[in-house]
């Protein structure tokens, strides 16, 4: 817990060394707004020049991303999954690259069942398929980070298309740029598996291919945007539907209005293929659902939550009857810290709500972004910017109706976000005070302070131990802890099974109890202790696999050999390996 404090204190420090440095630069620039013309000016220019070259300037952002974050692997390296949902997604992402949708239901489920993934009616991931695809992509090229780190570079890339279609090609460069920086090198969405990237492509999609229909009506654009809608609908599927709604809306009343042109041309050019696109999608998840649920209808995170969630889900409801489970963890997590964490209450509301908003200024915005935020009413000026501003407000609205939040949750709103924050800072540079030009000297330092809050954070990061930047609720758990354990078990032959012991006082959070995809087949298998005739069960099927108990309450480096004695669970001590027991 101390070290914990610790990290929020040197985390707030960073982040008021960044603050009063942003003020002391804006102080500078608006007394001398020229200040390094002759550096400044012939960047800007070149800078220019190479995004009117818009193909070059969208995979210059792609491969500038994969550059920058491969630059920092030695010091950084890849990530380690810790949160509960990241290892379902590995689990999803194991499964495909077996060749398979899901597992079967294993007959002794109950020892392995774990946080955010279906033990029934197959063992599958309770998340949308689409971020498990590009973790199998990475896995199928060496290892799932490898998809991370290509669907944020693909991320990247998409912001500046898009924003193509609403901006001269320079400023949609700089979003391009600046969604680099904030999400590109040190945020979480690069540095763990939790996702976010790929919902963000996909509502960039949407959003860059819709201006372009209605200037050219190709069907290339309309596949686009319904690959978009496609990709959301598998990875964001109710953020995804609060960005679709106002960009369907204005997609129809341009069809039935007077400015497209006649309806048998669009049909032909616009509605039949996004249509097509939409209606194979369906079809996929309709066989993606019956494959994994049984039920065509039934999403696999519907699943999950109608198995084991009682708590409200959006601010208006309430909590139902609490359950019972068949593990004292799961006790702990769903009666416990779920029930716990929203009740419904105006302080409650008012907790929950401040938490979203810290939280998503946090991961999009840095200290010295929000002089172009105050410009953004001049920004409104244009009919364009007008429907971003609509597509913001209305899915904030939807997102923040909802009790539990991510900022990845607002992924599909990237584009978005990093438009208007752009649109902000061409009005911030036409300001001027009485004769001085102080806007552009602000809109200067906005830029060049985003490098240096990007730079100073990579610094730190790579001061910290890299799973400190995780967005999980852990406490004294860690996949790192898990594979040195694992590490140590490959040098002991044959396979084995691990029996977790969690103290009374255990957190939920940190959980243990994870397995790959085909748990008979993995050389080594974590299971929980549960009552003495399950664990009879469990000892029973796994016959021929040496047994070790682990207490990570009390020690959580250390195996200790088991022995089964009756319907107990007993430590049998001695050996020579003074890390493990001989059993």
């Amino acid at each position: 817990m101390q070290a914990q404090l610790a990290h929020y204190w040197s985390l707030y420090f960073v982040l008021w060394v960044q603050v009063f440095i942003a003020l002391g630069a804006f102080v500078v620039v608006s007394m001398v707004p020229r200040l390094g013309e002759r550096i400044v000016r012939p960047v800007e220019s070149f800078c220019s020049n190479f995004a009117s070259r818009r193909t070059t300037a969208i995979w210059s952002v792609f491969l500038g991303t994969i550059v920058v974050r491969v630059m920092l692997f030695p010091a950084i390296g890849v990530p380690f999954p810790e949160g509960h949902d990241e290892r379902s997604y590995l689990l999803m992402a194991e499964t495909f690259a077996h060749g398979r949708l899901a597992y079967p239901r294993h007959p002794l489920w109950k020892s392995f069942e774990t946080f955010h993934i279906n033990s029934f009616p197959t063992y599958s991931s309770m998340y949308p398929p689409a971020q498990g695809t590009v973790l199998a992509l990475g896995m199928m090229l060496g290892h799932p980070w490898i998809g991370v780190l290509l669907s944020v570079a693909a991320m990247c890339a998409a912001v500046v298309w898009m924003l193509q279609a609403w901006m001269p090609s320079r400023w949609a460069f700089l979003g391009g740029v600046i969604t680099l920086c904030n999400l590109g090198v040190v945020s979480y969405w690069v540095n763990s598996y939790w996702g976010g990237a790929v919902a963000a492509t996909a509502g960039a999609l949407v959003l860059g291919a819709l201006p372009r229909i209605f200037r050219t009506q190709r069907v290339r654009y309309s596949l686009l945007l319904g690959l978009g809608v496609a990709i959301l609908a598998n990875s964001r599927p109710y953020e995804g539907l609060l960005l679709c709604a106002p960009a369907a809306a204005w997609l129809l009343f341009w069809v039935a209005g007077g400015s497209s042109p006649p309806l048998r041309e669009t049909a032909c050019t616009v509605l039949l293929p996004i249509v097509v696109v939409l209606a194979f999608t369906a079809a996929f998840m309709a066989y993606y659902n019956w494959r994994l649920t049984g039920n065509a209808l039934l999403m696999p995170h519907l699943l999950n939550f109608h198995t084991y969630y009682r708590a409200p889900i959006f601010l208006w409801q309430h909590a139902g009857a609490p359950i019972h489970y068949n593990n004292q963890q799961f006790e702990g997590f769903y009666n416990g810290w779920i029930r716990g964490y929203y009740n419904g209450g105006v302080r409650d509301l008012v907790r929950v709500t401040r938490e979203k908003a810290r939280n998503l200024i946090a991961v999009f915005l840095w200290p010295s972004a929000f002089p172009s935020l105050f410009c953004l009413p001049l920004a409104l000026r244009g009919r364009r910017m007008r429907f971003l501003l609509v597509e913001l407000l209305f899915c904030l609205a939807g997102i923040f109706s909802v009790v539990y939040f991510m900022p990845h949750y607002v992924a599909p709103l990237t584009g978005v976000i990093y438009g208007l924050i752009v649109q902000g800072i061409r009005h911030l540079r036409a300001i001027r005070f009485g004769t001085r030009p102080a806007g552009i000297g602000l809109a200067r330092a906005s830029i060049l302070l985003l490098l240096f809050t990007t730079g100073f954070n990579a610094y730190h990061l790579i001061r910290t131990p890299a799973h400190a930047y995780s967005w999980s609720w852990n406490e004294g758990t860690g996949t790192p802890s898990a594979t040195a354990i694992e590490q140590q078990l490959e040098q002991v032959p044959g396979k084995h099974l691990i029996v977790v012991r969690y103290g009374a006082s255990h957190n939920p959070h940190g959980e243990w109890v994870f397995n790959h995809a085909d748990i008979d087949r993995s050389r080594i298998v974590w299971a929980r202790e549960l009552d003495s005739q399950q664990n009879d069960k469990l000892f029973a099927y796994f016959k021929d696999r040496r047994i070790w108990l682990f207490e990570p309450d009390r020690n959580s480096r250390t195996l200790t050999a088991l022995r089964v004695n009756g319907s107990r669970l007993g430590a049998h001590s001695g050996g020579s390996n003074p890390e493990f027991s001989s059993w």
